[in-house]
């Protein structure tokens, strides 16, 4: 008989089973996401943005690159609102095979869009549309998979269970930079442009077709299950989640706003885009990098998730943080030398704070909210953090770079976020290991939501 466990007698199997769908799943929707941020440092520009390198100079080519990098943020609200929406109400394993197929079809259309100098103008707005599906799906996507994964979990695991979505990240973007590079190696510059970059894109075929397989087999979240079986469903999540929960959605943002922004200079693009355009470094061996860096994120990620469940959510967050505010400047300045060796070091040195404030976001998250508006709060949290700190991130280092000659300018601006980031998390309540359920009332808003419910 398989061996149970406190969670009211899943077996070991099905807990095997929910985080191999979290992670598999959130890996290939962020393989598909991390693709695009990469496409965009390196060769959309010439592609798809010509005429802006033609009259106002390269600088205004890459900028509008990335800002369709932060474009699809601007979506991802909309995208927590309506998976949120419907994953309160109706269970959160269907928005989580919805928001995969989404993301993964609009990958591939991305992979089939004609180049400017093919169809002109319609080439770019294609682009944004396809990237505007694909925040859309991503707003949705988090929140479903984290809680997945909290919800399965025992008690005193859920950092660690709540890893598998976060992981799902840098293995998404291991995997993106990896396949970048093969592609890279193998190709001429000038087969590069014409079709090399498309083949990761059309490549999300068969990776959507592996997840979805995988998340149908995973069962609904039992936290899911108890909290409709104690009381009515709520009407409408998102307006209670607001009227009780406002806080800590605040919270929950600026943590994330400040861990975005720091994760972005890496996995957004911006340092391949600086290290090969403005200080014309060689473009496998920066990408190289990133792909080194991935691996430790893994590992720093994973890492924080456990250490979580020893010492709680907002410990590991405050590590993390202090350990940002001090690597930021010398980053960059390690960056600059164009020692690779020395990259190497501010990049992974860097890993370690984007893990420990990103590791244990899953189960901090939940433990936040109630279990009736918890994917709309925690997918909220999310979404308007990626809006604040990654969406543009990318596109405000370059630009200033550019105004004031140096990173040390890109630095300040990672300083200032994560500071707000850290004193931010000063004010959440940690409520590590403690019931996620229905009997759960000293969650914030717990008990006027179950008042409000009852009437």
């Amino acid at each position: 008989m398989p061996e149970q466990d406190p969670t009211g007698g899943r077996t070991r199997r099905e807990h095997r089973r929910v985080a191999l769908g979290t992670l598999v799943g959130t890996t290939i929707e962020w393989y598909d996401f991390f693709i695009y941020a990469n496409a965009a440092a390196l060769v959309l520009t010439p592609l798809f943005f010509e005429p802006f390198v033609a009259s106002y100079g390269e600088l205004a080519g890459r900028l509008m690159a990335f800002a369709t990098v932060g474009v699809s943020f601007i979506f991802r609200p909309l995208g927590a609102v309506v998976a949120g929406h419907f994953g309160d109400k109706l269970g959160r394993k269907a928005m989580l095979v919805l928001t995969l197929m989404l993301m993964g079809v609009s990958t591939t259309l991305i992979g089939l869009v004609p180049s400017y100098a093919s169809i002109g103008i319609w080439a770019p707005v294609l682009l944004i549309v396809l990237r505007v599906l694909q925040g859309f799906s991503a707003g949705g996507e988090w929140g479903g998979a984290a809680l997945m994964a909290v919800e399965h979990a025992p008690a005193h695991r859920r950092g660690r269970f709540g890893g598998f979505p976060q992981i799902g990240v840098p293995v998404g973007m291991l995997i993106a930079t990896a396949v970048l590079s093969i592609i890279t190696v193998t190709t001429t510059e000038q087969q590069f442009l014409d079709w090399g970059w498309r083949v990761p894109f059309l490549l999300s075929v068969v990776l959507i077709a592996v997840g979805t397989v995988i998340r149908l087999g995973v069962a609904e979240s039992p936290v899911f299950t108890e909290a409709g079986d104690a009381q009515p469903r709520v009407r409408l999540p998102l307006v209670q989640m607001f009227r009780f929960n406002g806080r800590q959605v605040l919270q929950g943002t600026l943590t994330f706003a400040a861990n975005n922004a720091a994760g972005y200079m890496v996995t957004g693009g911006y340092v391949l885009s600086y290290t090969t355009m403005v200080l014309g470094m060689d473009r496998s061996t920066i990408l190289n990098l990133v792909t080194l860096t991935s691996a430790a994120w893994v590992v720093t990620t994973m890492s924080a998730a456990i250490l979580s469940d020893r010492i709680g959510r907002t410990a590991v967050y405050k590590i993390g943080f202090v350990t940002l505010l001090v690597w930021v400047f010398p980053m960059f300045w390690l960056i600059d030398t164009e020692n690779v060796l020395l990259i190497a070091v501010a990049m992974l040195v860097f890993s370690i704070g984007i893990g420990f404030t990103y590791g244990p976001q899953a189960a901090m998250l939940a433990e936040m909210f109630p279990a009736q508006v918890r994917y709309s709060g925690a997918g909220l949290s999310y979404a308007f953090g990626a809006v604040l700190g990654g969406a543009f991130a990318p596109m405000i280092a370059t630009w200033l770079q550019a105004a004031f000659g140096s990173a040390m300018a890109v630095s300040g601006y990672l300083f200032a976020l994560t500071a707000i980031g850290l004193a931010a998390t000063f004010t959440i309540k940690d409520r590590t290991g403690k019931p996620l359920g229905p009997e759960a009332l000293d969650i914030p808003g717990a008990r006027e939501l179950a008042a409000a419910t009852h009437r």
